[in-house]
């Protein structure tokens, strides 16, 4: 392949960057990245170089973390190394909000202003910032530091949030929890190397029910040391595994089909015709992606399952692998996640370590391992065929279906694709048997939920209910209703779910029952607003949300999520054009256009909010025009 590089060349620290993901280069390059002797670059192993481009992704972090942006000469060399056009990888850097092609100082402060932290001190945590350190994305002469506004952080239950990046030799990436400006600045000021003790310390606090003996999802949680495989082994780790695989394929298939278990992402697609569908297929080899990159506003609680019990998805990862005749797994974990970035690279290395990942997990003739991709700041990506684009090195836009992810997935082979809470139900499954699991919470709705709580609720966390709870009764769990007091509306399923109104916490937290109220589970969000909070304004931070995050492959959410803003904004400052009945129509309109049209489900559930709060809180009912 031929490449039309420019004349920028890197300079040593990028070259250590990217060698460091992909090794010295073998032929073609001396240590200044010049060409031998003049000659083009076109190494005898093209192919192979081409093969790597899923290396892509890994590269482009390894730029970012080593000189904090990534330069056309750092580019360019990527681009030799794995013979990728150009224009191609620079589409890949621009597409991530995490990466930046322009020059950038090294420390970064990402402050949350999503709904969540919105409601619960973002707005003068962010004034701060701006009185401090100046306007967003200003950094002063010489100075190697600025800050940022960011969509959600997925710290919902410890408002405000921020994260600290800091790029160098030794590159950090530092959460930080409830927050303020002092801590923040003391962050920056130490390039991130802060103490995490309070960061490592919030399982209680993620967790309140932590201990209790009703749980099963979240049974182990501040009962055993996360970063220990003795420890989770002995509280009953391991077990399911060597159930699994004592049982064979074939019936953990049938115990999964038996379970009813449903996929806990937002589809609710049934897990078991999935699974079914990868062990039939004929075609080697075959993919098993754990998708870790839960970026809905308002959902955290893969994070916490990864951070305080993260054996338990390498092991459930396992099963899932061997049932299904998977060789490898892949965790897309979100960017924004360094703890359980830092906690399931440990329980991967552990595991691998003990034989029970590796050519023959636990002695037996069945080959499994696992290895992480991290996002970098792209919504989008948690879309199933979106994520296979970006881990195999291109844009993180989705493909049309069919064909779907089962027949044709990652790298064009059969893949299995589950979200953290889906996998690990299975556990209990290969332990008890999918009859015992579907006695579990309703006929349509079998086995527990995790729930994310947050905004005005006096205890936020997750939460596990089985399926049935009523809303009311799963606040209630959570201490009721805080800030004022006076509940004014709940968001149900995150920034693609639906408002509720106080006279529908009866409601029955199932996904047959929310159908019936045109409503969603989604993503399990259950974010309370007291009647304190502008919801016109929480409505245009959704707005905006979508507009960012729309990937702009296809036209109805590309425009849609555009025209959708405009309209609010309009209808909130009270400049209609025409009625406000005729504004509101068009509201609506567009959003029909957008789940009619769209490719995937963001643009299809772009709308779903808004168009509920509209309609059931009336919001707009005042408006003079």
């Amino acid at each position: 392949m031929d490449l039309h590089l420019t004349s920028d060349t890197p300079n040593a620290a990028e070259q250590l960057a990217v060698d460091s993901v992909l090794d010295a280069p073998e032929s073609g390059f001396i240590s200044d990245a010049h060409f031998i002797s003049g000659e083009a670059y076109a190494p005898a192993a093209g192919h192979a170089a081409r093969a790597n481009r899923h290396l892509l992704l890994p590269v482009l972090h390894a730029i970012q973390e080593r000189i904090g942006w990534i330069s056309p000469g750092a580019l360019n060399y990527a681009c030799q190394r794995l013979t990728v056009p150009p224009t191609e990888a620079y589409g890949v850097a621009t597409f991530y909000a995490l990466f930046s092609v322009q020059p950038k100082p090294p420390v970064v402060a990402h402050v949350c202003d999503d709904i969540a932290c919105m409601a619960n001190g973002a707005e003068t945590l962010c004034a701060e910032m701006a009185e401090r350190f100046g306007a967003p994305g200003s950094a002063e002469q010489d100075s190697n530091l600025t800050w940022h506004h960011s969509p959600c952080l997925g710290m919902c239950e410890r408002p405000p949030a921020a994260m600290v990046t800091a790029a160098g030799v030794t590159p950090s990436t530092t959460a930080l929890a409830p927050v303020g400006i002092d801590e923040i600045a003391q962050t920056l000021a130490d390039r991130g190397h802060t103490n995490k003790a309070s960061e490592a310390s919030t399982s209680v606090r993620s967790v309140p029910q932590a201990g209790s003996e009703e749980l099963r999802l979240l049974r182990r949680v501040d009962r055993i040391d996360p970063d220990d495989l003795a420890s989770y082994c002995g509280a009953g780790g391991y077990r399911a595994l060597e159930r699994a695989l004592d049982m064979g394929p074939a019936q953990v298939v049938r115990e999964v089909v038996a379970s009813k278990l449903l996929g806990r992402g937002g589809a609710a697609f049934p897990a078991g015709v999935k699974w079914q569908a990868v062990a039939s297929a004929e075609t080697q080899p075959r993919y098993m992606i754990c998708n870790a990159d839960e970026s809905e506003p308002g959902t955290f609680k893969d994070r916490v399952v990864m951070e305080e019990d993260p054996f338990a998805v390498v092991e459930a990862m396992t099963i899932a692998g061997a049932a299904t005749g998977c060789g490898k797994g892949y965790i897309y974990l979100r960017g924004e996640y360094p703890l359980a970035l830092e906690r399931m690279t440990n329980a991967i290395a552990q595991a691998r370590g003990a034989g029970l990942l590796g050519s023959s997990v636990l002695g037996h003739e069945v080959p499994f391992d696992i290895e992480i991709r991290r996002g970098a700041g792209a919504y989008i990506c948690g879309e199933e065929t979106a994520l296979f684009n970006s881990i195999e090195g291109f844009r993180g836009e989705p493909r049309n279906k069919p064909p779907f992810p089962t027949e044709v997935g990652l790298f064009g082979k059969p893949t299995l694709v589950n979200n953290v809470e889906t996998l690990i139900n299975v556990l209990d499954i290969a332990l008890e048997g999918g009859d015992a699991f579907a006695a579990i919470g309703t006929e349509q709705s079998t086995g527990t939920k995790l729930f994310c709580l947050s905004g005005h609720v006096a205890r936020p966390g997750v939460y596990e209910v089985p399926f049935g709870t009523t809303l009311e009764e799963l606040i209630s769990l959570a201490g009721g209703v805080a800030g004022n007091g006076r509940l004014q509306a709940v968001l149900l399923g995150g920034a693609a779910g639906t408002f509720l109104t106080p006279q529908e916490l009866a409601l029955p937290l199932t996904f047959e029952a929310t159908r019936t109220v045109g409503a969603t589970l989604g993503s399990g969000v259950v974010m309370l607003f007291d009647d304190s909070v502008n919801m016109q304004n929480v409505l245009l931070r959704i707005a905006a949300f979508f507009r960012d995050e729309s990937c702009g492959q296809c036209v109805p959410c590309r425009v849609g999520t555009v025209r959708q803003e405009e309209l609010l904004h309009r209808l909130v400052a009270d400049k209609t054009i025409g009625s406000v009945a005729n504004e509101i129509h068009l509201l609506n309109e567009v959003g029909q256009a957008m789940r009619d049209a769209s490719i995937c489900g963001l643009g299809q559930t772009a709308s779903s909010a808004i168009e509920s709060a509209v309609a059931r809180m009336e919001l707009f009912n005042g408006k003079s025009h």
